[in-house]
This record gives C-alpha cells, sequence and structure tokens, in this order.
C-alpha cells in the first residue's frame, strides 16, 4: 500500500517539460564551458587590460593578450 501511494506522488512528466529541461541543460553546459574558457583566460584577460589603460590602444591590446596566452599554454604543456 505504502508502494502505491509514493507513485501516485510522482508527477508525470511532459514531452514539453522534458524539450524545456534539456534546452536548459545545453544552455547550462555552454556557460559551463565559457566560464571554463574565462578562468582559463584570465592572466591574458588582465595583461590585456592593464596594456589597454597604458596605451590607449587595442592592437597593443590583442597584442598582449596573445603573447601572455601563447606563453601560458607554453608553460603549461610542461
Amino acid at each position: 500500500m505504502v508502494l502505491m501511494s509514493t507513485i501516485l506522488l510522482i508527477p508525470a512528466i511532459g514531452f514539453g517539460e522534458l524539450v524545456i529541461f534539456l534546452i536548459l541543460l545545453f544552455i547550462g553546459i555552454i556557460i559551463i564551458m565559457i566560464l571554463a574558457a574565462l578562468i582559463h583566460f584570465i592572466l591574458p584577460i588582465i595583461a590585456a587590460v592593464v596594456v589597454w589603460f597604458l596605451t590607449g590602444s587595442l592592437i597593443y591590446a590583442g597584442a598582449a593578450f596573445l603573447l601572455v596566452a601563447i606563453i601560458q599554454l607554453l608553460v603549461r604543456r610542461r
């Protein structure tokens, strides 16, 4: 008897709810991947912002970002 009452308390999941759940799951995975990329590139981002504030040039800031990112990649591989 107890088993029947617990089964009746679990609501049925409709197709629409399942689709919404899968869409939200996909969006959540994308957000986690973007945050992981931001965490990985935090040092090059800081370097680029500092260079941009000091020089005012986006070209120098982009070059600083690329240089620090490449150095960081080479250091982590060793």
